[in-house]
């Protein structure tokens, strides 16, 4: 822990030694700000320096200095976020700390899709459906947020599948290779209209994998079409196609990992190993809705969206074969009313409501060698989730800033087993209503210093995959986890906006966590584990040491930091005469340290290097066995050029540099110490890309 703290002031040292530098670069340079960085995720579009809340923004800019074929790196560059990639396509994102009850997929996290839901009643998220490519941007709201985006009890993420910022025509594309079978391919066509705006991408991705058993194929399909019918309102129709298919190696144990971390899962005299079941998932998804926005008067305006989606499923697991089919349908809509213009309170109020149904067919059978045998158990799911909020922000003489929201949360879920029971009726089971409040206050002491402090409920229903998970049998004894998150922090940035500094330090106190165990043949189920107590320290920094300019060799030196410290324990858990009280939390790492150097050179050449450092992690609830440490080094540089209309990229990168032996992606609580999944060793990437 002394080495973090001490590596955290050499860089604000480092840091301050550069403060003269910037300064005569500043005289050189006739642009005195930098864009400044909003947020939409609050309804309204607002300076990130005057939120009262934990948000991390990622631009265009910041996802094209990574590698382009994953979202790994992106988002793990967020104070408090853990993204994971067991296998090419297998994604894992957890946000403080909520990968507790994730063995794979996304759990307590909800994610929009621009204003629409792309989690779905259930609570699951296929964000592995979505092309890297095709992200625009995202939004991390961090910590409990049900006051506008109902039942969750991690965070929400918004992601944005078009650049708001950049409203021209244009046709661009880009293809990349890799090691390990890695190619991927896009192209997107923007038209530009007086009154139409039409975006279109496509892309496609396949990787061999560096394990046996983890081949993937992903093409993807996306269309936004934003029509403005008046001066008043705004149409915008959009969605997209998703056809994926990747295979999962599963598993090691310790000492397969250390021998041979390729390796898929192998057999044992009971149960057959991941090549012999051809254990995968095809996934198919069609989803798309509309968003109209109306500005009924100057002060009053409405969005409403409409959406829609539906999912076929298929996975060939060890111990049987799974298909699922779900339809997904509901709405989303607010009013605004904004107060007269004031120089001492603007204000603003919200109300609004969000629907959604979601109906599941979950069938499991036999699995031959990859092959649907017969029927084990086939159930029917439907699962209705709607709240509604309502919204009060004000802004105060220009200093404070103060927002007050809160929701009121619906959820049931209805389930029928069609075989062998053949039921004829659904059996219902509904959750009390839910209140979720949220008080947040945020003070501008400074022009360039803002302190911020909030309180909010966590409030967390059991998801579908935890319902009826893959021991095919429904728990309607699982309880909401909920619980009281308490936030303070700071904002600061320097007069010309090209250094930023985002602080917080939170405290939150969750009852009744859901986690999973596995059974010895694989399958999984889920418990309320009592409570956890999660106290945490994010750190956010970023600087142009050397301002953007064209006389100097360097022509920009841009260097970020982010920093993760926290000290999340079990309490009153106990199972199976085993307490785990005061047991750290599974899968949590304590420090995580990402920091990274933009260098920009003559000629529109870039390099761009990238440092994580992720401490160990339990990875069972008795902490009896942990992953090691890791440090990750990738390094990126490329070559940029404008010929008249047409822009050119050349790049090339390596990552895993130092050829680490980690795990990215560990599955907790794993039967006989089954818990690594190998991430692939020093790796090579390189591609090109072209715009008109």
């Amino acid at each position: 822990m002394a080495k973090i703290y001490l590596f955290i002031v050499c860089i604000f040292f480092a840091d301050a030694c550069f403060a003269q530098n910037k300064a005569d670069s500043l005289k050189r340079d006739t642009t005195r700000h930098l864009s400044q960085v909003t947020v939409k995720g609050y309804l309204t579009e607002q300076p990130v320096l005057s939120v009262p809340a934990s948000v991390s923004v990622l631009s265009p800019a910041q996802l094209q200095l990574q590698p382009g074929a994953s979202l790994v790196p992106a988002l793990n560059t967020v104070p408090g976020v853990r993204m994971e990639e067991r296998s090419p396509g297998s994604y894992r994102l957890s946000i403080r700390g909520s990968l507790l009850r994730s063995p794979f997929g996304v759990r307590d996290v909800k994610i929009y899709y621009d204003e629409m839901p792309l989690t779905d009643a259930g609570g699951n998220t296929y964000l592995n459906a979505i092309d890297v490519n095709s992200v625009q941007g995202i939004e991390v709201l961090k910590g409990p947020d049900g006051s506008l985006f109902g039942a969750n009890s991690g965070g929400v993420v918004l992601i944005s599948p078009v650049n708001r910022y950049n409203d021209s025509s244009y046709v661009s594309g880009g293809v990349s290779t890799g090691s390990y079978g890695l190619f991927h391919q896009n192209i997107t066509l923007q038209n530009h209209t007086d009154n139409n705006q039409l975006n279109i991408g496509e892309a496609y991705q396949t990787a061999a994998g560096y394990r046996q058993n983890s081949n993937m194929y992903r093409a993807f399909f996306q269309a936004d079409d934003k029509l403005t019918v008046s001066q008043n309102d705004q149409l915008k129709f959009l969605g997209f196609y998703s056809d994926l298919d990747y295979e999962t190696p599963g598993g090691l144990t310790l000492s397969q990992f250390e021998a041979n971390p390729q390796l898929a899962r192998l057999a044992t005299p009971t149960i057959p190993g991941a090549i012999q079941q051809m254990a995968g998932i095809g996934q198919k998804m069609t989803y798309g809705g509309i968003v109209n926005e109306w500005h009924i008067s100057d002060r009053v305006r409405n969005v409403l969206t409409v959406f829609g989606s539906y999912v076929d499923f298929v996975n060939p697991f060890i111990t049987d074969y799974e298909n699922r089919y779900e339809g997904t349908y509901g709405l989303r809509t607010y009013f605004e009313l904004s107060g007269e213009p004031d120089p001492m309170i603007n204000w603003k109020v919200n109300l609004g409501l969000e629907w959604q149904q979601t109906n599941s067919d979950i069938n499991n059978y036999g699995n031959a060698g990859g092959v649907r045998d017969t029927a084990q158990t086939l159930d029917k799911i439907n699962t209705n989730q709607h709240f509604f909020f309502a919204r009060y922000l004000a802004d105060i003489n220009k200093r404070w800033h103060l927002e007050a929201a809160m929701s009121l949360n619906f959820y049931d879920y209805k389930f029928r087993n069609v075989y062998p029971n053949d039921e004829l009726n659904f059996t219902d089971r509904s959750f009390t209503p839910q209140l979720m409040p949220r008080v947040a206050l945020s003070y501008q002491i400074t022009n360039d210093f803002i302190w911020r402090a909030s309180v909010s409920r966590g409030y967390s229903t059991p998801q579908t995959a935890e319902i009826r998970p893959t021991d095919h049998t429904i728990n309607t004894s699982l309880e909401p986890e909920d619980g009281w998150n308490y936030e303070t922090g700071f904002r600061i940035r320097n007069e010309d906006e090209s250094m930023f500094l985002d602080a917080s330090v939170f405290y939150y106190d969750l009852r009744n966590a859901i986690v999973p165990q596995e059974e010895a043949n694989g399958t999984t189920y889920y418990i309320n584990a009592g409570d956890t107590h999660q106290p945490g320290f994010e750190l956010a920094f970023t600087d142009w040491l050397i301002r953007r300019n064209n006389a100097d060799f360097i022509r920009g030196l841009q260097f970020n930091l982010s920093v993760t410290l926290d000290k999340f324990t079990f309490a009153n858990y106990q199972e199976n005469g085993v307490n785990y009280s005061g047991n750290k939390l599974t899968g949590v790492p304590e420090q995580v340290i990402v920091s990274s150097l933009q260098v920009r050179l003559p000629e529109s050449l870039y390099v761009f290097v990238q440092y994580n450092y992720t401490s160990k992690l339990p990875l069972n609830d008795a902490n009896s066995a942990f992953a090691a440490a890791y440090n990750l080094v990738e390094a990126k540089a490329g070559w940029e050029h404008r010929f008249k209309k047409t822009r050119l990229g050349i790049y090339a990168g390596v990552d895993n540099l130092l050829n680490e032996k980690y795990s990215l992606g560990d599955d907790l609580n794993a039967v006989g110490g089954r818990y690594y999944n190998a991430a692939a060793p020093r790796n090579y990437y390189m591609g090109l890309n072209i715009g008109f």
